[in-house]
């Protein structure tokens, strides 16, 4: 038999790998928050709050991205076709 996955797995997959993604963006910008409020800003709350943001932010474009792929079309997959029987529109027929 085929390999074939059910479409609840995939879904399951890509929305683990979402998740995981998330956390880590969310992580990287309160670590790189937190150190710029603690050499900068003497230890101000905003650049902490600031970096969760961007993370969560980074991390949820990202799984909107993922979640959308299959429906997403490249312009190099677009083709032009020519139609012979162009409908001439004030044209008579007569």
């Amino acid at each position: 038999m085929g390999s074939s996955k059910n479409s609840e797995d995939v879904l399951a997959n890509t929305v683990d790998s979402c998740v995981a993604d998330a956390l880590i963006k969310l992580g990287g910008g309160l670590i790189t928050g937190t150190l710029f409020s603690l050499l900068l800003f003497k230890r101000k709350s905003w650049p902490a709050v600031f970096g969760v943001g961007v993370g969560a932010g980074m991390g949820m474009s990202n799984c909107h991205y993922k979640l959308n792929m299959p429906y997403l079309v490249g312009a190099d997959m677009i083709k032009a076709f020519r139609r012979n029987n162009v409908n001439q529109i004030g044209k008579d027929s007569s």
